[in-house]
């Protein structure tokens, strides 16, 4: 698989093409940036270490790289001025996103090729992509709660003193303030996380307030975070490149599970050749189902207000003719397959325990009937 990374230059892209370097499965890492030297550094940086890595072609480049890009992964992105309103933040934000898949679109971005958008606001940026690129929405994908969901992950394990991949812990909805915990599903060394001994509320609430705020403690300590995100773009990277089917919280268009519509949302999301395989209604608490669909008002808020202030956005929310971008109606290439094709809903449980598989958790899901492009 040939990646392109916009903004490689940057501390995100950056780490992301090391983070696919290690890995070792994508055949080639193309770092794209506005600033050339910047770029052509990183991009030696990781060419003299491959040697020690794999047998990749890594290079500097520009958008002369997209018609030959199976995997386009867009991480640019400006950061908050002294004094700027979020919506304003937003908007600048954007208007470079635009900017940037115009530039994608007319280097002749390939009708087959996923896109990955890491920038933020993620969700608001991932449904625009959508509409604005003319590609299936099943080929767009925004990183959604993926690095949030991580770092969930990695801070109960710390405070339980358990390896961090001995705990499952999800978070879905938006990559912002309404962010939805699944305690229904978590679970530490196979256990039901409620169960631990010295688990409590207080300490559930405790390090899910950690876990948003860790955004804001990282930039504070560091600048921005880097590791993280890039081993967190990478399990998405990889998911395409080897088609494993894996279930991940990223961004996509939803338009039917769990009652919410046309907003670009983290949900339980089958993960292989060509993007997304399937979106799955997990069976969750009424009271996390009722977050979630608050979040999924939050963000759709949002992405009406910046359509309605920028009219650059809402010109590319029109999408780009009969190609299928922001239909989600099922079958066909261009839309999201539905969650079952008997029409129950999807029930998926995770686990731990001895039955997995590379140190993976298990996954058992009932209500599917297999099959089609949804299928395992």
């Amino acid at each position: 698989m040939r990646v392109s990374i916009i903004g490689g230059g940057g501390l995100v892209g950056s780490c992301t093409g090391f983070a696919l370097q290690a890995g070792g499965v994508v055949g080639e890492i193309n770092l794209i940036d506005v600033n050339g030297d910047l770029c052509r550094g990183q991009a030696l940086d990781l060419l003299h270490g491959a040697p020690l890595a794999a047998d990749q072609r890594i290079r500097a480049t520009g958008y002369e790289a997209i018609p030959e890009t199976d995997l386009v992964c867009i991480t640019a992105g400006l950061r908050r001025k002294p004094d700027e309103s979020r919506l304003d933040l937003i908007n600048r934000n954007v208007e470079l996103f635009l900017k940037i898949l115009d530039d994608v679109i007319a280097a002749g971005l390939r009708p087959d090729a996923v896109v990955v958008v890491v920038s933020n606001p993620v969700d608001v940026l991932t449904y625009l992509a959508t509409k604005r690129t003319g590609l299936p929405p099943s080929q767009v994908i925004g990183l959604g709660t993926m690095l949030d969901s991580s770092r969930f992950r990695g801070l109960i394990a710390q405070d339980l003193g358990l390896p961090p991949t001995q705990v499952t812990a999800t978070i879905l909805g938006e990559h912002g303030d309404s962010m939805v915990p699944l305690w229904s599903a978590a679970q530490a060394a196979g256990l039901p996380l409620e169960k631990f001994p010295g688990w409590s509320a207080s300490k559930a609430e405790e390090l899910f307030q950690r876990t948003k705020g860790s955004g804001a403690e990282v930039i504070k300590l560091k600048g921005g975070a880097g590791f993280a995100v890039g081993m967190s773009i990478r399990e998405v990277i990889h998911a395409v490149a080897l088609d494993s089917r894996r279930i991940l919280p990223v961004s996509s268009l939803v338009s039917g599970p769990y009652g919410m519509q046309e907003v670009c949302i983290s949900v339980p999301t089958v993960v292989g050749s060509g993007g997304v395989r399937a979106q799955l209604e997990l069976e969750l608490w009424p009271k996390e189902v009722s977050a979630l669909q608050q979040s999924a008002r939050v963000l759709r808020e949002t992405i009406d207000l910046v359509l309605t202030s920028n009219p650059n956005a809402a010109k590319a929310a029109v999408g780009r003719g009969a190609s299928g971008a922001g239909q989600a109606s099922g079958g066909g290439r261009g839309g999201l397959p539905s969650p079952s094709a008997n029409g129950q809903a999807v029930r998926v449980t995770m686990g731990s325990g001895g039955s997995a598989v590379g140190g993976r958790p298990r996954v058992t899901i009932s209500g599917q009937s297999g099959g089609g492009r949804g299928g395992y």
